[in-house]
């Protein structure tokens, strides 16, 4: 298992190996798609209550560095 930013979770045993947020079973992708279809980080939370704002930031991050 692999930490990224402490936000970012690879583990080959989780969501086959797709980067997640804190180990937990959300994609970085998953948060990406909200986003691109125009929700806001607030909806994001709401529909997430285990999230944090930091995490939206993260898989932003993450997307810019990786190209995702």
């Amino acid at each position: 298992m692999e930490y990224l930013a402490d936000r970012i979770t690879i583990d080959e045993g989780l969501c086959n190996g797709k980067p997640t947020i804190r180990g937990m079973r959300v994609t970085v992708q998953t948060i990406l798609e909200f986003l691109k279809a125009g929700d806001s980080k607030e909806d994001i939370l709401y529909q997430y209550p285990m999230l944090e704002p930091e995490d939206i930031d993260a898989s932003l991050h993450f997307s810019k560095l990786f190209s995702i």
